[in-house]
């Protein structure tokens, strides 16, 4: 039986901001990413790795895959400095 994952709500509308997609150029790289990783890419293997249902639900794995991917064509290679770059640049 396959974990549920945390929601992953790129799309949702927030008090502030209203959407992080209108905070978001449409030639910005980050939205061809999501766009690939959403579309092009099969992660059904390493969602359906996911078994144990205790603790807190997993981030979704098309969210960390875009994040490394991102982070990847930025020149950021370092998981931590990802993580550091996604906090201080988002």
């Amino acid at each position: 039986m396959s974990k549920d994952f945390r929601p992953w709500k790129i799309d949702e509308a927030q008090l502030l901001p209203p959407s992080v997609q209108d905070y978001v150029p449409r030639d910005h790289l980050s939205r061809l990413i999501v766009a690939l990783v959403r579309e092009e890419l099969d992660l059904s293997a390493i969602a359906g790795s996911y078994r144990s249902v205790l603790g807190q639900p997993p981030f979704d794995p098309r969210m960390m895959t875009a994040l490394l991917l991102h982070g990847y064509a930025s020149g950021i290679y370092a998981s931590r400095r990802i993580a550091r770059a996604a906090c201080e640049r988002a």
